[in-house]
């Protein structure tokens, strides 16, 4: 057995280190690669050995002075500079990431989400720090950072928005508003609840509102806002000293339509919303297609306010304190207007209370001009005393009004929608009311007599065999047939200089006869550009016939004991709402050709 070192401090040798027996301690060559390689060049081995074995460690004693500790600074600058340099890197990409992290969680509401109305390829929201030059709705942010939507106008923009404007805003609106909503994590309001339940919008900030908090500019004193468009009977002049309506609703008359009757119902309907819901309400008639609202009826009732500056008038939401509608916006606000009616009377919402709107705008609105008023007062007179010139029948000769509408309105019985009903289906109808007007008497048939009374757009119904004895409902403004034209600016006496050729109104009411009435001749109804400013000539030639229309209207309504109308025409409907709920349908003095549809008021089509 070997025997054991004493390595104890006491000895004498303490500093002396002895290597383990096991340990050789032989010298050991100077490692070199190169000394591996083929000692004689007859081997054919080639030695790896030097590849697979590091030389054994080489045995030292330890340091007599204690090594001195290396500072910080010297192991910073003593490595590697790719190893600062890697750590360096590391150290960039942690912090990067950390401020990635922290800015996606500061503005997580950018994340793109798809909401349904994102969805349409025609709109692209995009950000910028200024207020949009054009009409548009927008997304604001007020003090603490929360998003609110309103309706950007500029100031002076021009009052009303065109057609194309208004067209496309309201679904801007819807757009804007489901944006706003999942600002604040919440779904889009569905169509049926912004049209069905008369919810307003939370996150809607009114113009006025919106100026007053900072979130559109103010109204600057040195910048007075821009009293554009033009009121019916209203002047700014006359107006300034009231104060401006707290709510009001304004309707605008400009339509790419070119019929009277919509637009006539959608005044009295929109009256009577604005009356129940305490707006004040005006009729704005700068670019209607008829000339002035004053042309053919007198001005409408002037309320005690005036109107609040253009560009707070808001097309949408229906919400807003100052509501503009106009055609093209009507499908939109009309459903929430009539769903806020509904909360408050608590109806039904059916067909009567739909005419009862309607005959309340009628009795407030319908007041023709001066002259025609004394005209169609007149007429009803004439016309109701020739049923009392029938000696010795024992009751009154019934008055039967038909209206019997041609040109670009089709029926909606199918058998008929690419032409028109037969004038024998009208004169059935009014011989089947007058059989049942004498039913209660002994009278023979052959003594029957009743009055009828005729108004078309159509000149040539009249001069149909089922008409030969039939009355114009009014005489006082007739549309010409083209021979009747002709006739009157010819006389074989004198020589006449070249005309161009004269047109008539054969065939009834045609939307591109009436944008060309009283204008130049073109080449096709396409080349008409309905968004032209008409003539003085054109505007006063089309007021004609919004008379015409309107008298003919008056004085069936009020001569008639029965009416016969196809109700797919406006003008029928309108007939129902001036005779009244009880005498055009309780009494049944209302009756329809055309099909088995009933009275269907708007038709938002």
């Amino acid at each position: 057995m070997a025997t054991r070192l004493d390595l104890s401090q006491s000895s004498v040798h303490g500093k002396v280190m002895v290597a383990p027996p096991r340990i050789n301690l032989r010298r050991t060559a100077s490692y070199n690669d190169r000394s591996a390689g083929t000692i004689s060049s007859t081997s054919s081995r080639l030695n790896f050995n030097h590849l697979l074995f590091s030389p054994p460690p080489s045995p030292s004693l330890p340091a007599l002075v204690p090594r001195r500790r290396r500072s910080k600074s010297d192991l910073l600058f003593k490595h590697r500079p790719s190893r600062i340099i890697r750590r360096l890197l590391y150290l960039s990409t942690l912090l990067a990431g950390f401020y990635l992290c922290v800015f996606a969680f500061r503005h997580r509401n950018v994340i793109h989400i798809a909401l349904p109305y994102f969805s349409d390829p025609q709109y692209e929201m995009v950000g910028q720090d200024g207020f949009p030059d054009f009409p548009t709705p927008i997304v604001v942010h007020d003090s603490k950072k929360r998003s609110k939507w309103t309706v950007s106008i500029p100031r002076n923009y021009e009052f009303p928005l065109s057609i194309k404007e208004y067209s496309s805003m309201n679904a801007l609106c819807r757009e804007v508003s489901a944006r706003a909503r999942d600002l604040h994590h919440k779904m889009p309001l569905s169509d049926k609840i912004l049209l069905s339940y008369d919810r307003p919008d939370d996150y809607f900030v009114d113009a006025s509102e919106a100026e007053k908090t900072g979130l559109l500019p103010a109204i600057s004193k040195g910048q007075p806002p821009r009293h554009s468009g033009q009121f019916s009977r209203l002047s700014y002049d006359t107006m300034s000293d009231k104060p401006v309506c707290d709510r009001s609703l304004t309707y605008v008359l400009e339509s790419p339509d070119a019929g009277l009757g919509k637009a006539v119902m959608n005044l009295w309907t929109l009256y009577a919303l604005a009356k129940e819901q305490g707006r004040a309400f005006f009729i704005d008639d700068s670019r209607w297609a008829y000339g002035t609202y004053t042309s053919i009826f007198q001005a409408p009732p002037v309320p005690d306010c005036r109107p609040p500056p253009r560009h707070q008038m808001l097309p949408c939401p229906a919400q807003t304190r100052h509501l503009v509608v106009s055609s093209v916006t009507m499908q939109d606000v009309l459903p929430a207007l009539l769903a806020k009616h509904q909360r408050q009377s608590h109806s039904d919402l059916g067909t009567r209370d739909l005419f009862g709107l309607a005959h309340t705008g009628y009795k407030a609105l319908f007041k023709l001009s001066e002259d025609d008023e004394v005209y169609v007062d007149k007429r009803i007179r004439d016309l109701k005393a020739k049923i009392r010139s029938n000696q010795g029948i024992p009751v009154n000769s019934p008055i039967i009004g038909l209206h019997i509408r041609h040109g670009d309105r089709h029926p909606f019985e199918y058998q008929y929608r690419d032409t028109y009903i037969p004038a024998e289906v009208f004169a059935s109808y009014g011989n089947s009311l007058v059989e049942a007007h004498y039913n209660s008497t002994s009278l023979e048939p052959e003594k029957y007599h009743a009055v009828r009374i005729i108004a078309s757009d159509d000149p040539m119904v009249h001069e149909e065999s089922e008409f030969a004895d039939a009355h114009l409902a009014q005489e006082h403004i007739r549309l010409a047939t083209k021979q009747v034209i002709q006739d009157s600016n010819n006389n074989p006496q004198f020589l006449h200089s070249f005309k161009e050729e004269a047109f008539g109104w054969e065939g009834g009411f045609f939307a591109a006869m009436f944008w060309n009435f009283g204008g130049k001749p073109t080449h096709s109804a396409a080349d008409e550009d309905t968004t032209k400013a008409p003539s003085e000539e054109m505007l006063r030639l089309r007021s004609f016939v919004g008379r015409a229309y309107m008298m003919d209207l008056a004085v069936l309504s009020g001569a008639s004991d029965k009416v016969v109308c196809a109700v797919s025409a406006m003008g029928c409907r309108l007939l129902a709402v001036m005779m009244g709920w009880e005498r055009a349908m309780d009494h049944r003095g209302w009756r329809n050709v055309d099909g088995g549809y009933g009275w269907g008021g708007l038709n938002l089509d």
